[in-house]
């Protein structure tokens, strides 16, 4: 396996993330895919990435930039792994998302009201749990993503071949 460069991993970070946030904003504007308060949180984390590696990925001069950002993205995409993982074993089962822990987050944070665009809920979770794409819900796919961010940054922050490319 050839090396894995920080900064190209973080550049690739920020953009499959990016695209990640354009898929879901496609499926719900264009294909009437409504999100649930799990499915937005994981767009927050989504964004999360795409900032933290952006700014690694800016800053890849100073090795520990990329160092705290390698490990914050690969905690960012643990998180949205488990973000994921609850939605589809857990929410998707629950007649309402109401209170639970990303509807509290989103309250807290008033991202309805702040950019509503992007994180606007508007289906309950056993409704999200309908919506499938290849015949997996779009949870599986987020959380296969994620893992694989998460993955990727780990590994190259465990080979600590950070160079200034």
């Amino acid at each position: 396996m050839s090396a894995l460069i920080p900064s190209r991993v973080l550049a690739a970070s920020a953009l499959v993330s990016i695209a990640a946030l354009a898929a879901a904003l496609v499926a719900q504007y264009q294909f009437d895919i409504k999100p649930c308060p799990w499915c937005v949180m994981q767009r927050g984390i989504f964004l999360l990435i795409a900032v933290v590696s952006g700014l690694g990925w800016l800053l890849r001069r100073f090795t520990a930039a990329q160092v705290i950002s390698l490990l914050l993205v690969g905690a960012l995409g643990v998180a949205g792994l488990l973000a994921a993982g609850y939605q589809h074993e857990v929410a998707a089962k629950l007649a309402s998302c109401d209170m639970t822990f990303a509807d509290r987050v989103l309250t807290a944070l008033d991202l309805e009201a702040r950019w509503p665009f992007m994180f606007m809920v508007t289906a309950s979770c056993s409704e999200a749990s309908a919506y499938t794409l290849l015949g997996q819900p779009y949870e599986i796919w987020s959380g296969l993503l994620f893992t694989l961010i998460a993955m990727v940054n780990l590994m190259t922050l465990k080979r600590r071949r950070l160079n200034r490319r």
